[in-house]
């Protein structure tokens, strides 16, 4: 057994060497050209990826809010914008009054629906299409209760 075929049980990542070879078809990609979305998963099927609304950490009254409390409010949310959909969405057969919601709306969920997915600076929710329950204008109007 050679030395890439050891277990380990070391907690370093191992490094990933790969092949300076051209793909036939495949643009090399240069750091800068990688933005911030590329890190986000893209929804298959009929998901919707959603950004929970995040509330604000001091109330209208000057009180700054508990980290614990902050967290246990974002767990609960039940508003968020919808950053992408899955290509099978809201399809003419299942949905034949036309979309629910688009790219850029405010939506209303269920307290614990959808698979929970944590990102740097927070997490983000892919939800199925049909657990959307209301569009809003604004996210501060819906009562963040926890």
């Amino acid at each position: 057994m050679n030395k890439t075929e050891q277990l380990s049980t070391s907690t370093q990542k191992p490094k990933i060497e790969l092949p300076n070879k051209e793909l036939v078809g495949v643009k090399p990609t240069k750091k800068k050209e990688i933005n911030e979305s590329s890190k986000l998963p893209n929804p298959t099927g009929w998901r919707i990826l959603v950004l929970p609304f995040k509330q604000k950490e001091k109330t209208s009254g000057g009180i700054i809010l508990a980290d614990d409390t902050i967290e246990r409010s974002q767990v609960a949310s039940t508003c968020g914008l919808v950053l992408s959909m899955g290509p099978h969405c809201y399809d003419k057969e299942r949905y034949p009054e036309g979309p629910w919601c688009k790219k850029g709306d405010w939506i209303v969920f269920a307290r614990y629906a959808g698979s929970r997915i944590k990102i740097d600076g927070g997490e983000i929710r892919l939800l199925n299409d049909d657990e959307v329950l209301a569009t809003v204008e604004n996210p501060e109007d819906i009562f963040h209760e926890f």
